[in-house]
């Protein structure tokens, strides 16, 4: 029994990032093993790559952009949480909040994030809230 409460203790958070631009999944990896406890399973730069890639590894948190060459991150984000309701998605994105694009908040994202606010505390805040 002893040996199960310590493995929830130490349990890993899987994170996929989604962001076409390298710079940005860049500073994502970043905040990611600023957590502890947290890890970076894979990072993609399309929608398509996203919903494939939670398919396979079942990620516990995606890091979504909202803007994204084909597939848009709101419409990955719907296919995501309608198919792996347990994985929660945060939009991200340089949008002001009240420039949000009117299904983004109906996507079945647990938060938007300015990518600016981004930080590790601001992280942890909205996936306890989620």
């Amino acid at each position: 029994m002893g040996t199960s409460e310590h493995a929830a203790d130490t349990a890993v958070i899987d994170v996929l990032i989604v962001d076409d631009q390298a710079p940005f999944r860049d500073v994502a990896r970043t905040l990611v093993t600023l957590l502890s406890g947290w890890r970076v399973v894979a990072e993609v730069e399309s929608g398509e790559d996203a919903v494939a890639a939670t398919g396979r590894m079942r990620p516990g948190v995606v890091l979504m952009d909202i803007n994204l060459p084909g597939m848009s991150g709101i419409e990955a984000t719907r296919q995501i949480t309608t198919s792996w309701p347990q994985t929660r998605v945060v939009l991200l994105s340089t949008y002001a909040a009240d420039d949000l694009p009117a299904d983004a908040l109906s996507c079945g994202a647990v938060a938007y994030v300015h990518k600016e606010d981004l930080t590790p505390r601001r992280l942890r805040e909205v996936l306890n809230q989620g």
